[in-house]
């Protein structure tokens, strides 16, 4: 199936509020896709679920929704904060996505509009939002992942 779509990500840290919208409507971005486990600590700052939903609607027009399918799951996490052993997060956080078979949610999400997947991570260099967008863009035609 050729989807010709791009897929776009972003981290929130170590961007302000402006840069953050800013890099979401260069992009033209219709649909932010929250990707983190947890989204609603306090030290999420103005991308707190909620709040961002809120921001991102009313604000500017942009839509959101949180997939925690495409989150890693907490004991990925722990393991990863433990040992830092990247090569082992991605083995079994590509484990974990073929398992949840998330081809067709990204499908689903890639036809609402422009989507941007979030994440904490500043780089998408060691961040499952890259590991994802690269998934999709193996697995469908025409996808063209481009990190903000």
């Amino acid at each position: 199936m050729t989807m010709n779509k791009k897929i776009y990500t972003i981290g929130f840290t170590k961007k302000s509020l402006a840069e953050f919208i800013k890099s979401l409507q260069k992009a033209k971005v219709t649909l932010v896709v929250d990707i983190r486990l947890n989204n609603t600590s306090q030290l999420a700052g103005y991308s707190k679920g909620r709040d961002l939903a809120f921001l991102l609607k009313e604000g500017f027009g942009i839509g959101y929704c949180h997939e925690v399918n495409l989150a890693p799951t907490q004991e990925i996490l722990k393991r990863f904060k433990s040992d830092g052993d990247w090569e082992r997060y991605t083995e079994d956080f590509m484990a974990l996505l073929k398992s949840r078979e998330v081809i067709e949610l990204g499908k689903e999400l890639m036809s609402k509009g422009t989507i941007c997947l979030l994440c904490t991570e500043s780089t998408a260099h060691k961040c499952h939002r890259r590991l994802i967008s690269e998934y999709w863009a193996e697995k469908l035609d025409g996808i063209e992942v481009s990190h903000l």
